[in-house]
């Protein structure tokens, strides 16, 4: 594993602890396994967006908040080679936050690369009503959110708020994005 996935498991450890919550009782509010909790906790297995979506849910943080004290500190300027990134190999998924971290400031950029084929669901929101702007980058993307569906294409940019499950469906080709969250 990876020193950014040890810090991640540790973090992870951290919040939970904090809260006062055994594995068995995040696991009842996240319905991901208790085998799989401690699994990513022991940073044994990177969680996937889902999990890492499921949990931001039931922590009420954004993934990015789950996130930003692995990361390096607060800096103006943060070249591309040094923005903080995610991959979840088995999904074909790579989260990368663009927008230099800070947990001071309101609005954040993120780029998802998605690859052919893939299907990415979050049962709800980490913060319910959080404000999104994506914009396509290249390829095709479906995203279903509050119940209506949108084919998204290059150039398109698709403004919402979360308020319940979302989902995330390439075709036969990848999809590039950013995500603006406000």
């Amino acid at each position: 594993m990876t020193n950014l996935n040890s810090r991640l498991a540790e973090r992870l450890k951290q919040i939970r602890a904090e809260r006062g919550w055994s594995l068995q009782q995040l696991a009842e509010a996240s319905g991901i396994s208790r085998s799989t909790l401690s699994r990513v906790e022991n940073a044994e297995v990177s969680p996937t967006a889902e999990t890492l979506g499921a949990l931001s849910t039931c922590y009420r943080m954004t993934i990015s908040q789950l996130l930003a004290p692995i990361e390096a500190p607060f800096a103006p300027l943060v070249r591309k080679d040094e923005q903080s990134q995610w991959q979840d190999a088995d999904n074909g998924f790579s989260r990368r936050v663009v927008s230099p971290p800070s947990g001071g400031l309101s609005a954040e950029v993120v780029r998802c690369d998605l690859d052919p084929h893939q299907d990415i669901s979050y049962a709800a929101p980490s913060l319910p009503g959080h404000e999104h702007h994506l914009l396509m980058l290249s390829g095709r993307l479906t995203v279903n959110t509050s119940g209506e569906e949108y084919l998204l294409e290059a150039g398109d940019c698709l403004r919402y708020q979360l308020y319940g499950p979302s989902r995330f469906r390439t075709g036969s080709d990848a999809a590039s994005y950013l995500i603006v969250l406000v």
